[in-house]
């Protein structure tokens, strides 16, 4: 077996059963832990990252948690030695006053969704923003499409830092928090709008509208719009046929969906986490699983 990267220690003797070969591994007190933190925990990432593991010779777990209390979360990662944490929505803001150090890729965007305890220093890193380049950059309009980013928060800030750096200049904030949605705008030269117009060429949902769940059954931008556009980039993950990329598919536009983004931003957590860089046919394998 691999020995794990430098980390944590999980306190439990815990017996783990791996359905998707039929074999039983042993959770021992030398296994590292890692977890993540969300409002509405779903199972992709704990099966993308166990995948790897196993395949991978990996004495690592990881499992999902809906907190209660976000600081005595993070204070646990921290007094119980576990590894690293996923943030999620809508968490990536708040965890920042909770960690020690912040990365350039979480400061640059202030916006938090992996921390990484070394020997109880937490540092936060954001791989979101990783994926969302990459994407953009295997499916790149001219510069000067018009874009509509929905959304004000910590994927938001992401997406528009991708957008900014990928040479986009002609980019709309669409956001009801007005003093969000300015701010975000700001900072990029971007403009700010509370809600959407048909015509941009590039659409991109940054919310939780579309996500299983109260809001799963709302279609983050009009069919008047999606028409309009050439590329429809959703960062839902759950489900990663939300109403929009539905929509889009149907339309036949181009789209990004936000299976794509999590796949690649738990690889680079995966990576932080481990030490190893598992070879892009794996990570596949366990996006695969993962929406199983």
């Amino acid at each position: 077996m691999a020995q794990p990267g430098k980390g944590a220690r999980c306190p439990l003797i815990l017996v783990q059963v791996l359905l998707h070969n039929g074999i039983m591994s042993i959770v021992n007190k030398d296994t590292t832990l890692c977890i993540s933190l969300a409002a509405r925990p779903s199972n992709i990432g704990t099966s993308f990252h166990n995948y790897l593991y196993d395949k991978l010779g990996l004495n690592y777990v990881y499992k999902a948690f809906a907190p209660s209390d976000l600081g005595q979360a993070i204070a646990g990662i921290r007094g119980l030695g576990i590894r690293g944490a996923g943030v999620s929505m809508p968490y990536k803001e708040a965890a920042i006053a909770l960690v020690d150090v912040m990365d350039a890729s979480a400061a640059a965007i202030s916006a938090v969704n992996t921390i990484v305890n070394d020997g109880g220093i937490l540092t936060a890193y954001n791989t979101d923003y990783l994926a969302i380049a990459q994407l953009l950059a295997e499916n790149p309009l001219a510069p000067d499409t018009a874009v509509l980013l929905r959304g004000s928060g910590g994927m938001a800030k992401a997406v528009a830092a991708a957008l900014h750096d990928a040479g986009y200049v002609n980019v709309t904030i669409v956001a009801r928090n007005e003093e969000g949605g300015r701010d975000l705008a700001a900072l990029y030269g971007f403009a700010w709008t509370p809600e959407a117009a048909a015509g941009a060429g590039m659409l991109i949902n940054a919310t939780p509208l579309g996500m299983a769940g109260e809001q799963g059954s709302v279609q983050s931008f009009t069919d008047e719009a999606v028409a309009q556009a050439r590329l429809v980039f959703d960062v839902v993950a759950l489900p990663a046929q939300t109403p929009l990329i539905l929509a889009a598919r149907a339309a036949g536009k181009l789209v990004i969906t936000g299976a794509e983004v999590i796949a690649l931003q738990a690889a680079e957590q995966f990576v932080l986490y481990s030490g190893v860089r598992p070879s892009p046919e794996l990570v596949r394998e366990a996006s695969e699983f993962s929406r199983r």
